[in-house]
Order: C-alpha cells, then sequence, then structure tokens
C-alpha cells in the first residue's frame, strides 16, 4: 500500500473480537493505527507491550485496530487467537482475517505490520518488523499534532 493512500474497508472478517469497528467509525475524528500480527509471529508477541502502551498512552487521540493475519493453518483456530489475545492483553478491536481479504486490500506481506493513517483516513506511514517502535511513535506523534493543528 503505497504512501497517501486513502485507508481500505475494513471488510470481510472471519470474526471480530473485542468489538468491531468499520472505516465510518475511524476516518474524520482522530487518526489510526492498524497493525497486523500473527499468534504464530514470535517478533508480534515481542512488539505487542509496546503496542498495547501506545494504545493507552494516546487511548484519547488515536484510534487502534489488531488484524490478525494467519500464517499458516495452525494460526485459523479462533481459540487459540482468542487465547493468544488474551495473554497478550490486546483489548483493541480485532478483525480475524483468516480468508485474507484484509491483507489483501492493504497489500500487506508482513506480520508485525503497521500503519498510520491521518484522521481524514489517508496512510501517512508504513512499518514492517519488530524494531523501530522509537520511529513508530515519531511518526504518531506527528500525525497527531498535525490533527490538532487542523481543528
Amino acid at each position: 500500500m503505497k504512501l497517501r493512500t486513502e485507508m481500505p474497508e475494513l471488510t470481510g472478517a472471519t470474526e471480530w473480537l473485542n468489538g468491531q469497528v468499520t472505516k465510518e467509525d475511524l476516518v474524520g475524528d482522530k487518526p489510526t493505527l492498524i497493525h497486523f500480527w500473527s499468534i504464530s509471529c514470535h517478533l508480534c508477541k515481542e512488539a505487542m507491550p509496546q503496542v498495547n502502551e501506545f494504545r493507552d498512552k494516546y487511548k484519547d487521540q488515536l484510534n487502534v485496530v489488531a488484524v490478525h493475519m494467519p500464517r499458516s493453518e495452525n494460526d485459523l483456530d479462533i481459540e487459540d487467537i482468542k487465547k493468544v489475545a488474551a495473554e497478550h492483553n490486546i483489548t483493541q478491536p480485532i478483525f480475524v482475517d483468516s480468508e485474507l481479504k484484509l491483507n489483501d486490500a492493504f497489500e500487506n506481506q508482513y506480520v508485525p505490520a503497521y500503519y498510520v493513517f491521518d484522521k481524514t483516513g489517508v496512510l501517512r506511514h508504513f512499518q514492517a518488523g519488530g524494531s523501530g517502535m522509537k520511529m513508530l511513535e515519531k511518526r504518531v506523534n506527528r500525525v497527531l499534532s498535525e490533527s490538532e493543528q487542523a481543528e
């Protein structure tokens, strides 16, 4: 997905955990961080405390949505997804993408992967891999400060 591209519709979930959101729910009010993860991804689990810290630190300023992207047949068990999500304190809405529909819409190839959209729903930053959380935070802060200036 290229920078400055509009957020795809959040459709095609096999299931939603922790509540369901739509693109309309996310766009217009505040920026959004959408992160792709998988229960079989060690880096995702390592990065999750930092993602949760983001979610909690910016809860009034930033929407956070998790997308569970299976990497193999073993990643499709919804009970396993629920268990790992609970173990890692993933309380934000989780789009379970067992058919890779949202993954395809994002043209995503990585877990973990992070997409930061401004409040108009335009992609402003993409990052993949477990490191670089400081860079992600810088980009989130930049988008947040632009949002505040625009008001």
